[in-house]
């Protein structure tokens, strides 16, 4: 911002924080219990300050301008590290908190998590909210870039900046309609590769762990489509003959939707979901009892 020293004033970038993330005034004004017209002007001072409109009118509502999603992952860091100098050592006031976490995840996560740990969000942080974001197809530093707070999945960063916490292994189930002809005798592996398979990857990949295991058989198996999610997977199977795969933990979706899991007859190696974030959160309170809320609910999932 091109402020002096003696005129800087922290509160504008809180309020730059949360102009961008709500990209409303009005939410804004809501976030930081102020006026709406309160909050016009302090983007008034912010657009000065940058020498940029910061959020400019596209249809009804408003967009960030480039300049702005170029800063924000360094504004957010600087508010968390002086809202961290404050809070350091010390338990957040829950019951007053009001933030917006943002949590990239797989989307068999968020169906087995999401309403156990919003129940405790619920209950002890009702201040706090959850935006949950699936994971792209690009992969991208999303936590270091800011625009994640949260990364929940199978984490294969390397980046030395990023803290990686293992929560559990996860074994995958086999899933087929009702009456689906595999169902019809033993589930050897020669009947398992003879179906025709459909495959979840964000990346759109068509050979995973399933395709070694075979082949140590030295069988084949063919895949005739891939789906970039769990949910739209599940009613491509329902409707179809194609074998596909899930997490344990999400069988109970499988069986809402009229589908029968079995145990695959191959030694896939277990996946193991972990939480990322990112070192800037370490000391952010409020973080960590996000973290621990999200620890304490994998370890209560049914396995």
């Amino acid at each position: 911002m091109r402020v002096t020293q003696s005129g800087l004033d922290l509160n504008l970038l809180l309020a730059l924080d949360v102009l961008i993330e709500e990209s409303s005034v009005r939410g804004a004004a809501a976030r930081l219990h102020l006026s709406e017209p309160a909050m016009s002007r302090t983007l008034g001072r912010i657009r000065a300050a940058l020498g940029d409109p910061v959020l400019v009118r596209a249809g009804r509502g408003l967009v960030p301008t480039p300049r702005a999603l170029a800063i924000h992952a360094e504004v957010r860091e600087v508010v968390e590290r002086a809202r961290a100098v404050f809070v350091a050592g010390a338990d957040p006031d829950l019951r007053s908190t009001v933030r917006t976490f943002t949590v990239i995840a797989y989307d068999a996560l968020p169906a087995a998590l999401a309403a156990p740990l919003l129940a405790r969000v619920r209950d002890q942080a009702p201040g706090v909210r959850l935006r949950f974001l699936t994971e792209a197809h690009l992969d991208r530093p999303v936590l270091r870039e800011g625009v994640a707070d949260l990364e929940v999945g199978v984490i294969d960063s390397r980046l030395p900046e990023v803290r990686v916490e293992q929560l559990y292994q996860e074994r995958m189930i086999g899933v087929v309609r009702r009456g689906h002809p595999l169902l019809d005798g033993p589930i050897t592996p020669e009947r398992y590769a003879a179906t025709e398979h459909l495959v979840v990857s964000r990346r759109g990949r068509m050979r995973g762990p399933v395709d070694l295991a075979l082949g140590e058989l030295g069988l084949e198996r063919t895949v005739c489509a891939t789906v970039g999610s769990l949910g739209s997977s599940l009613f491509v199977l329902r409707d179809t003959d194609l074998t596909g795969l899930l997490p344990a933990r999400n069988a109970q979706l499988a069986e809402i939707l009229g589908l029968v899991t079995f145990p695959v007859p191959l030694p896939l190696p277990p996946l193991p979901f972990a939480m990322a974030w990112h070192p800037r959160h370490d000391a952010d309170a409020a973080h960590r009892w996000l973290r621990g809320q999200l620890r304490e609910v994998a370890r209560e999932l049914p396995q």
